[in-house]
Parts: structure tokens; C-alpha cells; sequence
């Protein structure tokens, strides 16, 4: 019933799109109310740039402290910082804020002090950031967690994580020395997902007028330092989520993104388990389980770029335009969908595991502290008890967020598909997203 009726919803809001939504209403240079002249203020103010960057950075040094001094111990709270606060947290803090590890970013921090010891400008790099790159490094970024949390068969034990972040800051480091902070807004994998999500926040940027003028209004490639971050406005979180910008590797980031989380799903189901459980061949060789894991992490991401790339190709194009951009152009549709269904799969994980990390961070050594005064702290399970109300929540989340998708597809489609094609153009992309809403459902309720 919950397949069928987002199927029926998916359905009947293109319809409704098709009658009443005839010419594209979202302009990145023209979209949003100018914020409050008070928020403004506060929050292009120098005094919040330093609170938000000594938020990051304490909460970056309390992690890198129990990584390298706490206890290679499931109860060692940085695997509740990293997996839970950070990987599943940062959706919903940047759809209610807007990027929020931007704010934060330790990286970005350590970037602007080595710069200030060096007398260099953090905005620029020794050279300029090739476009062509676009976003492909913060998809490998992005892929290198997910194996890590998904598919290593150690990634509960802290040297691996150790390792991985210090490659990750290392990474990040040298790109922002050699590119500029161009290389965080395209190859951080941890700022390009936050910002991604905080699309669908209220909270967004248009450029000054003086600006703009220099640059022009479409939301590609242009460079930009942190100080050219336009005006604060507020408006809705579709007209934000056409502002994504365009560029390689973008299909990739979010196939990844929606890919890995279908596949956390399929590892739970029953088809699954046992499979890799019943099978004697990997039964007996466990590096075998470990390659079927590989294959299905790059299988489902593979797939959903594959079904995104034909379901927006598969139309005609105007004079001009290449076919093969299409898949980077409708790319931001995929963004409310990804948020519904990490909001549906990692939920309780969230709400549960988030609790436990409180009570760990009270005792980062595993020796019975309690620095914080939350190490009594009970976690509350209302949720888990609640099971009717959170497959609701569930399937209403997954819904929701393929229903923008399609609107946010819409638009985009009457301003980049000629005439004749603007409602024939959008039936395989309908019909893709049709397809991730079956899936999706069917994954989730697999477990």
C-alpha cells in the first residue's frame, strides 16, 4: 500500500505539474527575501565566523584526542562523532541551517592559519582550481567513508578510522594549499554533502548586484573566495535547491550518496544475510563476503547513476546543448530524495546512537569519567517503541522527497528541454524516479 501510494503521488503531482506549472519560476540572481537586517548582521559578522570556526575546531581537537589517546573500544566516542553526529547529522542541521560544516570546517580553519603564518590568501591556491575537475573529488571522498563504514570488514576498530581521517585532513590540506578554498566547495566530501542538504534549507545566498554583473547568474564554475558570499536571503527550499552548481562529477557525488544508503538497507534484508550466511563457498573463505560487499557498494552506485543518466537523456535536447550534460543539469532533483530517504533509513540510528555518542563523549578514555555530566544520561528508545509511527514516518519522509524531486526536475526542465519536449522530455526521468521510490520503499521495509 505505502509502494502504490507513492507511486500514485508521484504520479498525479507531475500531472498537476503538467496543468498548472507551465514556465519556470526559479532565478538563482532574483530568488528570496533579503534576511532580517539583525540575522544579517549577526551572522556575516566577524564575531560569528570566530565562534562557529572555535566550535568546529574544539569539537575537531576533542576527536582527534580520542583517536589518538582513547581506546581502540566500541565505547570510545569517536565512532559515534564520526559515524553518527557527523556522517547522519549533518542533514538535518543543514536543512534546518543551511551549510553548516562549511561554518565549521576544522580544515578550512587550519587552511586560514597556515595561511596567515605564510602571509598568503586562503581564497587562492599556488594554482587555480581546474573545472574540469569539478565535483569527481568529492565523490571519491565520499565513496572512501562509505566503504569504510559499509563495507571494511574493520571499520569498528579505531586505527583504521585513525587512518582514515588523518588521510582525509592530509587531503584536504594539500588541496586547499594548491587550489584554494575553491577545492573545499568542490572536493571536501563532508562540505560538498552538507551544502548539498542545506539546499533544501531556507537559508541561501544571492549574488550583489556588482557582483553578478561581473560574472553572470548561472550557478557554474565561476571562482569564488569566502568573502564574495553574497547577500543573506531567505526563501523556499525549492528556489534554493535550483542554486546547486553545475559541474562533473556531480551525477557521481549523488549516486554515491543515494547509492550507499540503498545498499546499508540491502545488507539488512533477508535476501542478503543469507546469502552471505547459507553460502558455503564464502562460508568458508571471508575475504569472499568482503569482495561480495565491494561489488554490491559499487553495484547500487553504479546503478542509480546509470538509471538517473538514462532516464535524463533519454529526451531531445535544443540547438546546442549536449546531450551528456543533462544528467549534471536535473542532478540537484536527486538531493530532496536522497535527504527523504537517509532521513528513513538512518532515523532511529540518529536518534538512538546520537544519545549513546552523549554519554561516551562524558568518558573519551574509557576509564570511568565523566567530564561532560552526561555519562548517567538514559537514552530514550519512544521511537523504537513506536514502530506504526516510525514506518509512517518513514514512508512519509521517502514520499515527500521524491514528490520535490520531481518538482525541482519540472522547473528545470522547462528551461533547458525545447518546446516540444518539455512534457514528452520528462517521462523518463519520471519513470526513473518511480523506480528509486519502489526500490527505496522495498529496501527499507526489506530488514
Amino acid at each position: 500500500m505505502a509502494i502504490a501510494g507513492a507511486v500514485a503521488a508521484l504520479t498525479i503531482s507531475f500531472t498537476v505539474l503538467i496543468v498548472a506549472w507551465r514556465t519556470p519560476r526559479y532565478d538563482s540572481a532574483t530568488s528570496g527575501t533579503p534576511a532580517p537586517p539583525l540575522l544579517t548582521r549577526i551572522v556575516d559578522s566577524r564575531a560569528f565566523t570566530i565562534a562557529t570556526r572555535s566550535v568546529g575546531m574544539t569539537i575537531f581537537a576533542f576527536t582527534a584526542m580520542a583517536a589518538v589517546l582513547g581506546q581502540d573500544r566500541l565505547t570510545n566516542p569517536v565512532f559515534g562523532i564520526i559515524y553518527v553526529w557527523l556522517w547522519v547529522g549533518l542533514v538535518p542541521l543543514s536543512v534546518l541551517f543551511g551549510p553548516v560544516y562549511k561554518a565549521l570546517s576544522p580544515v578550512r580553519t587550519i587552511n586560514k592559519a597556515f595561511a596567515a603564518l605564510s602571509g598568503s590568501d586562503p581564497a587562492k591556491g599556488v594554482f587555480t582550481y581546474p573545472e574540469r575537475l569539478g565535483y569527481w573529488p568529492a565523490a571519491v571522498g565520499l565513496f572512501a567513508f562509505v566503504w569504510l563504514e559499509l563495507v571494511f570488514p574493520h571499520s569498528t576498530d579505531l586505527g583504521p578510522l585513525r587512518l582514515w581521517c588523518a588521510a582525509y585532513v592530509a587531503a584536504m590540506l594539500l588541496g586547499g594549499a594548491l587550489f584554494g578554498e575553491r577545492f573545499y566547495e568542490r572536493g571536501d566530501p563532508f562540505e560538498v554533502y552538507s551544502t548539498l542538504a542545506g539546499k533544501l534549507s531556507i537559508f541561501g545566498r544571492r549574488p550583489a548586484p556588482s557582483t553578478e554583473a561581473a560574472r553572470g547568474s548561472a550557478p557554474t564554475g565561476s571562482q569564488r573566495s569566502e568573502s564574495e558570499r553574497g547577500i543573506l536571503v531567505l526563501r523556499s527550499p525549492l528556489a534554493n535547491l535550483d542554486t546547486v552548481e553545475i559541474g562533473p562529477g556531480l551525477v557521481a557525488v549523488v549516486a554515491v550518496l543515494f547509492g550507499s544508503t540503498g545498499f546499508d538497507s540491502f545488507t539488512g534484508s533477508t535476501t542478503w544475510i543469507q546469502f552471505i550466511q547459507t553460502n558455503e563457498t564464502i562460508a568458508d573463505h571471508p575475504s569472499l563476503a568482503t569482495l561480495a560487499n565491494n561489488l554490491g557498494l559499487i553495484g547500487f552506485c553504479v546503478a542509480v547513476a546509470a538509471i538517473f543518466a538514462a532516464g535524463t537523456m533519454l529526451t531531445g535536447v535544443a540547438d546546442g546543448t549536449a546531450r551528456r550534460s543533462l544528467p549534471n543539469t536535473f542532478a540537484h532533483s536527486i538531493v530532496p530524495i536522497i535527504v527523504g530517504y537517509i532521513i528513513a533509513h538512518y532515523f532511529t540510528f540518529l536518534v538512538e546512537y546520537g544519545q549513546q555518542t552523549l554519554v561516551q563523549v562524558s568518558d573519551p578514555f574509557s576509564n570511568g569519567s565523566d567530564w561532560f555530566g552526561t555519562a548517567d544520561f538514559k537514552p530514550n528508545f519512544w521511537f523504537t517503541y513506536h514502530p506504526t509511527f516510525l514506518a509512517s514516518l518513514k514512508v512519509f519522509a521517502v514520499i515527500v522527497g521524491h514528490v520535490v524531486g520531481v518538482v525541482a526536475a519540472h522547473d528545470r526542465a522547462l528551461k533547458v528541454l525545447p518546446k516540444q519536449h518539455q512534457l514528452t522530455g520528462q517521462l523518463p526521468l519520471l519513470v526513473a524516479m518511480v523506480g528509486f521510490t519502489v526500490g527505496g520503499l522495498m529496501l527499507l521495509f526489506s530488514g
